[in-house]
């Protein structure tokens, strides 16, 4: 029997070797086949470290990210051959995507203060391979609204892609922390303090204001604003680290990238490195544990309000995780679901996925709340006309109201990465504003020819990258904004929303309580 036993785990030890040989074999033909890296995948400029940026002021860290620029133009930009020296080469400084020459370089943190004293302060986190251009519009009506505007560079962004094959998750919760801090200093308590989190920058603001919870030297926020939140992702980055092992050899080093590709877009990576997508999985991970042993010891009760936004079809993050992993274990604390469902236009019928018709009604059964759920979808079969369908907290009877908002024409779907810029913005925009100009319009691109012709797939050209909903979606999160000057300028490109109705009552939000010790 014991012979048996021992034979049976000789040849699964035997199995396993194989496969995991296989794997390396394919991982390593796969990551030898395209682009060859270039100097901004190997090149990655001396961040910060945790410690660092814990005991650093906003100022030391804009001193600290300009002697990263310059180091970025020295080791990069002036290092580039000739091959390299092209208009579509955001590091090449003669191109006309090259952040340098832009009147604003929105790589680099910011902050935008209001004309008068700050009414409140709000922080912004952008999201992975991101860079803080992606919440510039939203920080711009916070502004407007009294409230001063903190947008920080997360430690590897902005730069070259290679700055996150190195970084660790640690280093942006850190970064997160100095940027609150600064927000609490130019608008002290009690006035209000927001946190805005983009994708990953999501899961940095609700794991900041877990962390806030037990400890009482970070100030607490009193609103979270979750922008495609990345509560959850594939399980595939879970095994993200295994794809790039074979890097270990310098002769594989292109194992450690997912994608490596031509970086023409001025305030994003396009390439993407393995750790990058390892990192987000420990972040979410880390944040999924801390999720469930607050819920087990009653600590969420003292999270504060959260207004998210989702795209019912995402193909970065699991909308469904935003459901189980985070609002269906929220007390009543006034929180709200805002979902865009998919353009369910009869046009569009025979072309989507059983499963992309589906998606909503799997997502959101009928059932009582603890949280608003309100879904932006299609007033009818046949058209594209937009209505608000809102069911509140504690309740299963449903609203309808009309947006006088449409669908435009041939759009689907929204995306993981649209929902925060304006149809007007000039970079992603579907009817970009020319005033500003960063080299190209990459959201109203609808290229029609020969594959193989362009330098970057169809596919993600033509994935939606603005929202045509942001003015509402913008009214919302201005809704309970205390009262400022230009509270009723119109939004963007002239459009404005009739109020919403006001909600239901809903259950006060406890009073915040800090445990007497530390989990």
């Amino acid at each position: 029997m014991l012979g048996m036993a021992l034979k049976t785990v000789k040849w699964l030890v035997i199995l396993l070797s194989l496969f995991i040989f296989a794997f390396l074999a394919v991982r390593i033909y796969n990551s030898q086949r395209g682009l060859p890296l270039e100097v901004w995948h190997t090149y990655a400029p001396q961040e910060l470290s945790d410690e660092e940026i814990d005991a650093a002021d906003w100022e030391a860290y804009l001193k600290a990210e300009e002697k990263i620029f310059d180091s970025l133009r020295v080791n990069v930009s002036q290092q580039l051959t000739p091959e390299e020296q092209v208009p579509f080469n955001r590091y090449f400084e003669g191109s006309p995507v090259y952040p340098g020459r832009f009147s604003h370089d929105w790589n680099r943190s910011y902050l935008l203060e209001p004309a008068g004293p700050p009414v409140g302060a709000v922080v912004l986190l952008h999201g992975l391979t991101d860079s803080p251009y992606s919440l510039r519009h939203i920080a711009s009506r916070y502004r407007d609204r009294g409230f001063v505007a903190v947008a920080i560079r997360l430690p590897a962004h902005g730069t070259t892609p290679a700055a996150l094959t190195d970084v660790e998750w640690t280093t942006w919760l850190a970064a997160t922390r100095l940027a609150v801090r600064e927000a609490r200093r130019r608008a002290p308590a009690p006035a209000p303090l927001h946190i805005v989190g983009f994708s990953n920058g999501g899961s940095l603001a609700l794991k900041y204001a877990l962390d806030a919870i037990a400890d009482e030297s970070l100030a607490p926020a009193d609103r979270l604003i979750l922008i495609s939140p990345m509560v959850g992702i594939t399980r595939f980055a879970r095994f993200a680290g295994l794809a790039g092992l074979p890097a270990m050899l310098p002769a594989f080093a292109k194992a450690a990238w997912l994608s490596v590709l031509p970086e023409f877009n001025p305030f994003k990576y396009n390439s993407f490195p393995v750790n990058g997508a390892r990192q987000s999985y420990r972040l979410t991970d880390s944040l999924g544990k801390q999720m469930s042993l607050a819920r087990r010891e009653g600590r969420l009760t003292a999270l504060p309000p959260i207004l998210t936004f989702q795209s019912v079809m995402d193909f970065t993050v699991s909308t469904q995780a935003v459901l189980s992993g985070l609002y269906d274990h929220l007390p009543a604390n006034g929180s709200e679901l805002v979902l865009f469902d998919l353009n369910r236009n009869v046009k569009f019928g025979p072309l989507l996925r059983a499963s992309a018709e589906a998606a909503l009604s799997q997502l959101v059964p009928v059932g009582v709340r603890n949280y608003r759920l309100t879904i932006v979808t299609n007033a009818g079969e046949g058209t594209d006309d937009v209505v608000e369908r809102v069911v509140e907290a504690g309740v299963t009877a449903e609203q309808i109201r009309p947006l006088g908002l449409q669908y435009p024409k041939g759009v689907f779907s929204l995306s993981h990465v649209a929902l925060p810029f304006p149809l007007s913005d000039s970079l992603y925009g579907l009817t970009p504003d020319l005033s500003e100009d960063f080299g190209v319009h990459l959201g109203s691109l609808a290229p029609r020819g020969e594959r193989g012709t362009l330098i970057v797939s169809l596919d993600a050209l033509l994935r939606m990258s603005s929202n045509p909903f942001f003015a509402y979606m913008a009214q919302r999160i201005e809704a309970r904004l205390p009262d400022a000057p230009n509270s009723d300028a119109p939004a963007p490109g002239g459009e404005r929303l009739d109020p919403p109705p006001p909600a239901s009552p809903t259950p006060a939000a406890p009073r915040r309580r800090r445990p007497v010790s530390r989990p």
